[in-house]
């Protein structure tokens, strides 16, 4: 299972949200481009970038910095918030990204996300951000009325090469993710899944990993590496192994 570090931007700053709200925002770094060749030099493969600026004024607002990024580190960049237009999401893919996360617009614009997954075969994702089972819009600042399966459904069913879920009542909480709402939207779709939300132990990502032959392929791991409550360099490690019984013995108390 990929283990994922997130990045969310938000007035050129690294910072983590609780629950979605803007309010409450806490920085951990000045420069998003240094926190993510920290990452990569803990060995991440993958990173997750968020543009929050973007996510609530709906266009793109932190492109230069999102380039800098892909532009430094040798790893695969996936990168949303405010894409909700094509050339939006082609502006992104410019930046040297490997994949774009598409989210309100495939509530508001599915043919959209059909044409540009056609036209970008698995360099589209689509995340799902949910509360009580029901899909959260326009950067967290709406609830609509769209079951978070039936979209994935629907997402699955175009083209699109993965899906991010994310219970936005678990973000940057740590307190553990929604492994049953992971479960039930896995078993219902033939794509990858990546699960976000409220991973905080090593025993939280290993409780994600035993969804992997479900489909669940991926864990994005936020404020628990910002507060040191994972160790990166641990967790993939730990994830890499593969199974509970090669965990590194100085893990088996977080895993206990």
């Amino acid at each position: 299972m990929d283990v994922i570090p997130a990045i969310d931007i938000l007035d050129g700053h690294c910072v983590r949200l609780y629950q979605g709200d803007y309010q409450q925002s806490e920085i951990f770094g000045d420069d998003p481009v240094e926190v993510a060749q920290q990452w990569y030099s803990q060995g991440a493969k993958y990173l997750h970038v968020v543009d929050l600026n973007g996510a609530r004024e709906g266009e793109p607002k932190n492109l230069k910095i999102i380039e800098a990024i892909a532009r430094s580190i040798p790893i695969h960049v996936q990168v949303g918030g405010g894409l909700r237009d094509r050339n939006s999401i082609l502006a992104v893919l410019g930046t040297g990204v490997s994949r774009v996360i598409l989210g309100t617009v495939a509530v508001e614009k599915p043919q959209l996300v059909a044409d540009i997954c056609a036209e970008f075969p698995e360099q589209i994702l689509v995340g799902i951000d949910a509360r009580d089972g029901k899909v959260a819009t326009r950067g967290w600042l709406e609830t609509s009325e769209v079951v978070a399966t039936e979209l994935a459904k629907r997402m699955t069913n175009i083209g699109v090469a993965g899906i991010i879920y994310t219970d936005i009542y678990r973000d940057g909480t740590m307190q553990g993710a929604n492994l049953e709402a992971l479960a039930h939207l896995a078993t219902n779709i033939n794509v990858p899944v990546i699960a976000s939300g409220g991973i905080s132990s090593i025993s939280d990502l290993l409780g994600v990993m035993s969804l992997e032959p479900l489909g669940v392929t991926g864990a994005i791991l936020g404020k628990s590496i910002y507060t040191g409550s994972i160790d990166l360099k641990q967790a993939i490690r730990a994830v890499g192994n593969g199974r509970w019984q090669d965990v590194p013995p100085e893990l088996g108390t977080a895993i206990a």
